[in-house]
């Protein structure tokens, strides 16, 4: 399982269930649909998505955070790049790219723990998140789980 995780090569050999390059496309396609969403249109995602008021805060805040926010979207549309790259090319990482992107999340939140953002009311942002997430989980442990000696190039 070990060498599943960390490949000693990375190459274009998956043994993992085919279902998880599929998980492995969509969480991919929405976290790089989310990222251009942000980028583009920061101020409207922030407020709806993640129910951050910005209105309430001073002009010079609400654009600090929607910097940061586009920033950090931009990172994440970085990390999305290289998700498809190992798509593409590298299929014998695609495990160990969900349990980045899943330490990812899981880091995220430790840290809103202790930094909490204020929100309004009940963002649907943070819930699809979690949905993405859980596909993260299923996808790594389908990505895990080999198909005995078959050794595809898929």
């Amino acid at each position: 399982m070990l060498n599943q995780l960390l490949p000693p090569r990375l190459d274009n050999i998956y043994r993992g269930r085919k279902p998880a390059l599929w998980l492995f496309g969509i969480v991919v396609f929405i976290r790089s649909l989310q990222s251009v969403l942000i980028i583009v249109n920061g101020y409207s995602i922030a407020r709806s998505a993640d129910g951050i008021p910005l209105e309430t805060y001073p002009a010079a805040a609400a654009q600090t955070i929607l910097a940061l926010f586009a920033i950090s979207s931009l990172n994440r549309l970085l990390v999305s790049l290289v998700c498809v790259v190992v798509l593409v090319r590298y299929r014998s990482a695609i495990s160990a790219m969900f349990a980045i992107l899943a330490l990812g999340y899981l880091a995220g939140e430790i840290i809103l723990r202790f930094i909490p953002i204020v929100r309004v009311g009940t963002p649907p942002g943070p819930i699809v998140n979690l949905i993405i997430f859980a596909l993260m989980i299923v996808g790594l442990a389908l990505s895990l789980w080999t198909r005995g000696d078959q050794a595809t190039s898929v």
